[in-house]
């Protein structure tokens, strides 16, 4: 009996990943991290700022994710973000700016304690990736 089960995940310009021989989803849920195997029971959840993991038959895949909504039902995973890209395709350099960025929204004095706890989660995130 097959044990792998499909994912998609789709951000505002395309259709970001689909795979049909996943075996396990590590995501940053909002209730910690969570792991999806086959026949895992419908979900629907927040994601915060963090790693993705995909294992598959053909490897392993990590990417960073701002947000997002993650829904499993039938062995169908679907990730819907606004912001995600693949920890192999990012420089140091990239990730210091995404950094920076992050900080100087952090020391504006009209952000919300709920924007400045999701934006201390992202850079803690990006500073253990690089």
């Amino acid at each position: 009996m097959s044990e792998d089960f499909k994912i998609e995940i789709v951000n505002p310009e395309k259709s970001f990943l689909s795979r049909e021989d996943v075996i396990e989803v590590v995501l940053p849920a909002f209730e910690g991290e969570m792991g999806i195997l086959k026949d895992h029971i419908s979900i629907i959840s927040f994601l915060k700022p963090g790693i993705i993991t995909v294992y598959s038959k053909s490897g392993e895949e990590k990417f960073f994710v701002e947000d997002g909504i993650v829904e499993f039902k039938n062995n169908n995973l679907s990730v819907l973000t606004s912001s995600i890209f693949n920890l192999k395709d990012v420089n140091k350099d990239k990730i210091q700016n995404l950094i920076k960025i992050t900080e100087d929204e952090t020391n504006k004095s009209s952000i919300s304690d709920q924007a400045k706890f999701l934006a201390d989660q992202k850079i803690q995130v990006l500073r253990s990736i690089n």
